[in-house]
This record gives C-alpha cells, structure tokens and sequence, in this order.
C-alpha cells in the first residue's frame, strides 16, 4: 500500500518498489551492485498527530518558532506527527529531528519555515551559519574513535558480512562504517602526455582512487594532510554505511550486501558512531528558506525521508545527506540557491561522509534566474566520499552554472566531487549532462541508465565545454547503457567522440578522460578502457551503438514495475532502441506546468518556456 500525496497539483505515490531480484547482469562486474535504496516498506502514511502549532501564534512569521517546534518533538511519541498550519514559522535557530517523528507542514508555499538571519541572495556571508532543520541525534554527531576494528578477511563486494578478530561492542541495530586506507596504498603515478610531450609530472593514486595531489604541486591541488579528512576518516574515502542484522563468533552481517571489496591489504576497519542512529524521521509538505549552513541536513540518520518540500534560498546544499543511511529524497522542488558560485556554497543535493542507499527520485533540481540576479544554482548535486548503493531516479536536474560565467556549462548529475565515491545508479532523469569531475579527486563505478541526457541548459545559451556525457581523470569503470544523447535538430557543430586533445570549445557527445585544468593533456587511458558505451541513442549520428553485442535492455536496474507517479504515462520512458526515442518525465512536465510552457514532453529544448 501507498500514500498518494499532492507536490503542485499532482498526486504520486511514496513507496519506492525496489527489490534485490532486479536483474542487473547488464552491467559490468566491476561496477554492478545491488541498488535497492531508501525506505523499503514506503514512506509511512502517520495519520496520529502528536501536535499542532499554529503560524498565528508567532505572529506568521514575527516571532520565534523554532523552540516550540522542537519542544513538540521532543515530547511527540515515536511514529506520530507534529503538524504546522498554514503561514510563516520564523526559524532562526535549527531544529532537532533527533526522534522517528514526523514534521508536516500544509502544503509547499502554504507553510514556510523561514530564517531570517541566513542566506541572503547573492552573498556568501551570513549572519548566522545553521541548518533550519537537522535529522539526526545532534548538531555535529561524531565516530567513536574507540571502537575501530581491523577486518580479518577482506569484505568482498556482494557479500553481506565481514570477519573480525572481536566483534565485542558491535551489536544488531547498530549503523558502522566500513572503509580502507587507499593513500597509504598510493603511490605516484605518471599523468598522460600533454600536446604529446612525455610528462614529469606525476599523481597520487592506488588502483582504485585518484587524490588531486601532484608532484611537482600544482595550484589546483587540495591541502594535504587537512583535505584527508574533509568528508571522510583520514585517507580513508572509499567507504559506506552499514545496517548490522546479526553478530555470531567472528562473523557480523549486514541487511545489504558491500558494494565495493574493502581489502585487509589496505587496512579495511569498521567503526561505530558515538550516538545511536535516529531512525524513522521524516519532514513533509512544507517551504524552506534561508538556511546558511545547508536548508535540510540528514547526519547520523536511517530510513528517513523528505518529501513534497519547496527547499530554497539556501547556502551550501539545499538538502545535505551525512554518515546516513536509506535516506529518501522524492517528490520535492530544489531551487534558487543563494550563490550560485564554486565553492561549497551553491549545491542542491549533497552526499558526504560515507551516506550510503539514498534514494533520490522524482524531484525538480534547478537552478533559475540565468545566473543574473545573484541566485541559482553552481553544482545540481554533489557526491562527497559516499554514494554506494545509491539511485538517482526520475528527476529534472538542469540549469547548473556559475553566476559570473554563464557560457559554462556544469556537471549535471554526477556521483563526484570528492575522492572516493562510488557504486551509485542515474536511472531515468533528464539533465544537461553526466559528468564525473576530478576537482577533489577521482569517483569510480557508477551506472547511468536509461537518460535523457540533453547537452544543452534549459535557460542558458552558452556551450563552452558542452557534453551530453563526460568522464574527467579518474573516473574509472563507468557504465552508459541505454540513453537518449542530445535533441533532435540541435547537434550542429557537435562531434561524436572527444578522446584526443580536448577542447571545450568544441561540443560533443562524449569527452572521455580530459582534465579541466589542463587542456593540452591527452586522456586518461584508464579512463578510455574502463568505460563502457551500450544501447545509447544520439541525435548527433542518429545510431544506436554498442560496445558489446547488441542485446535487450531491461526496463530498470532498480524497479520491478512501474513507478506510479507516471500514471499513464509509458514508462520507461527513454527508449534508446524503440521507434519513439523519448516520453514524458513526470518531475518535467511539473516543471513545465509550473513555469508556464505546459507541454509536458519531458523533452527537453534548452530554451525558457
């Protein structure tokens, strides 16, 4: 059973039918997992409410609300609901979900919680830097540094136990980490010629992640040793967030299966987190602004979700995701960031520290404004040493850019922007591109799927460095398997494939293996021999070209069936090897309804409605 629920005049069901038997073997070994995220049982439909607090008795917006909302959750029993009424809820301090309750507003644009002493468009200095609201036990909830323990075996990717010498202190219901130390594993490695002179240059990298660190140093390099530990245990980055089910002698088993191999050649540990895990939290129906130090953090939390949310005017992230686990992101309206700058302070949807088995689908990323009036959006999502097991699903992630350059074109969806990520699916959206960046380091295994994948931004006319699909250093074993490349009458002076000596100027469908902050450098050979290109249509060449043979895609590498919020909609709707390449996205045709244009295609034309 399912929730129907309204997101701007459209109903759509909650639950996420997603299930281990999910036939996946299209999929390289390598970067094949299972993804079977989120809140498995859907998103529960709390009908007891707990309490009530109304705008009008803080003046709709004039007075503080904020500690009488976390008083009514603190007092609220588990599995219940604090409801806001219609207005304004002035929220100057964070508030707590430390608690599996639920906080629902009215409606988005019916209750706005607001704060006042934030983010401020166009400026990168707040007055007060907080959340509006965090799930999870505390402000800045910490690993026990007590408790790490050094894998006996190694932890082999599809399995869903590790071996230790004493599982003492590790118990069912506990959340751990499960990491390795792959900078003590590096060593330096040569970088591609460049305008086909030998390079001296050299990188820091193991087998499987790539630290932007050269030797000779270079100003594009991150701070070492601090940057070691920005979202991850130091050196540790390839990680992910384990459910412990089971302890017997040595062997503790999880509810899901590793996504990666975590070895003992690299000192593979697990370790717990000072606070137990908040479980069962969800926030619905309402507006948020103003937050100066993300609008909605999940850190430290499990099977919660954010539902039906307008997140806007934010500096940060709009929604950032910590040292979580099946989190649920769906049906929500991301928009309009405070600064729309590089940085750290203009991203809509962020994954760091290890998050594993987020679901993010069915939601509207965009940034807005045309980068003119100071607000919008830098990066549509970043993913920060996490990701395993994670889909993005079904979303209109567009308009991405930089607000003093507005000719760039950004990475769309991605699972980069920090060493170590790894293992996520991109199934079903449409954005201007996939790209994984080396800005940070390198992301590694990620599946895209089934996209429209356009190459082009919705409101910004510029192209330089316009790509449907780009692979910067690092990124290895990367999969592209049945997507719909470009717009039709659209790919004049576009080439095919971009594997020589990059240049951005030059749009193309694919630009494999480049770095941004060499130009004259040839590609990353990893890169050219790891990807794999299967079943993807382009409106460059009009083909259907694979890698391998030729053979029949499934409809989902995630779902069983069809996800209700199509409705009659055909689903799936991009179908690269099917005489009509393209359908109706559901999270576009919202956004077409919403900005006025109204035809609900899905398609995509890169011009404003």
């Amino acid at each position: 059973m399912c929730k129907v629920v309204v997101l701007f005049a459209l109903s759509v069901c909650t639950a996420a039918v997603a299930s281990a038997q999910v036939d996946t073997s299209i999929v390289p070994r390598e970067g094949r997992t299972t993804w079977a995220p989120g809140v498995q049982s859907g998103i529960p439909a709390r009908t007891t409410v707990c309490a009530t607090l109304k705008a009008s008795d803080f003046g709709n917006g004039r007075q503080e609300a904020s500690g009488a909302i976390q008083a009514a959750i603190d007092s609220c029993p588990l599995g219940r609901t604090v409801e806001l009424s219609h207005g304004t809820f002035l929220m100057n301090h964070h508030v707590l979900l430390n608690k599996g309750v639920t906080l629902r507003g009215a409606g988005p644009g019916k209750t706005t919680l607001v704060k006042t002493n934030g983010a401020k468009q166009g400026s990168y200095q707040p007055e007060d830097s907080s959340p509006i609201l965090i799930v999870g036990p505390s402000r800045w909830p910490k690993l026990d540094d007590t408790s790490p323990i050094n894998l006996m075996a190694d932890a082999v990717q599809g399995e869903n136990f590790v071996i230790v010498p004493n599982p003492a202190g590790f118990a069912p219901g506990q959340f751990v980490l499960l990491d390795e130390d792959d900078y003590s594993a590096a060593a330096w490695t040569p970088l591609p010629n460049r305008l086909g002179v030998k390079m001296n240059s050299l990188i820091w990298a193991s087998d499987r992640v790539v630290f932007q660190r050269h030797n000779p140093a270079e100003p594009g390099d991150d701070s070492f040793p601090a940057s070691l530990s920005w979202f991850s245990r130091p050196g540790r980055p390839l990680s992910e967030i384990k459910e412990i089910v089971a302890v017997s002698g040595n062997r503790i088993t999880f509810s899901t299966p590793v996504h990666a191999t975590y070895t003992t050649a690299k000192a593979a540990q697990l370790i717990r987190y000072q606070d137990a895990y908040v479980r069962d939290a969800g926030i619905e129906d309402l507006t948020v602004s103003g937050g100066s130090n993300h609008n909605i953090v999940f850190a430290v939390a499990a099977y919660s979700w954010v539902k039906n949310v307008d997140d806007t005017m934010w500096l940060g992230e709009a929604i950032a995701v910590m040292s979580a686990f099946r989190i649920e992101i769906r049906d929500s309206f991301i928009h309009d960031g405070a600064w729309p700058y590089p940085g750290g302070g203009g991203y809509g949807i962020g994954l760091a520290n290890g998050a594993s088995e987020v679901l993010i689908e069915n939601n509207i990323v965009i940034g807005g404004n045309n980068g003119v009036s100071g607000a919008g959006i830098n990066k549509v999502m970043v993913v920060k040493s996490a990701g395993a097991g994670t889909v993005v699903g079904y979303n209109y992630m567009d308009d991405g850019g930089i607000g003093n350059y507005a000719d760039w074109v950004e990475v769309g969806i991605n699972g980069s922007h920090m060493v170590g990520s790894h293992h996520m699916l991109f199934e079903g959206n449409e954005s201007f591109n996939y790209d994984s960046d080396n800005t940070h380091g390198n992301a590694i295994a990620m599946t895209v799927f089934r996209n429209h994948l356009v190459g082009r931004r919705r409101d910004f006319p510029g192209q330089a460095n316009a790509r449907t699909a780009g692979l910067m250093i690092g990124s290895w074993w990367h999969s592209f398997i049945g997507n719909v490349l470009g717009n039709p009458g659209e790919m004049t002076g576009w080439i095919y494939n971009d594997t020589g000596i990059p240049s951005f100027g030059t749009p193309a469908i694919y630009r494999f293996g480049y770095d941004p902050g060499h130009w004259d450098q040839a590609p990353d050979p990893k890169v050219l021999s790891t990807a794999l290109r299967d079943g993807n249509f382009d409106y460059l060449t009009n083909e259907v070209r694979w890698d391998r043979a030729a053979r029949v895609l499934p409809a989902s590498l995630y779902l069983r069936s069809k996800p209700a919020f199509f409705g009659s909609s055909p689903w799936p709707w991009v179908d690269p090897t099917g005489g009509t390449k393209l359908g109706t996205l559901p999270a576009r045709q919202r956004f077409d309804q919403m900005s006025g244009n109204g035809n609900g295609n899905g398609n995509g034309n890169g011009n404003k409605p």
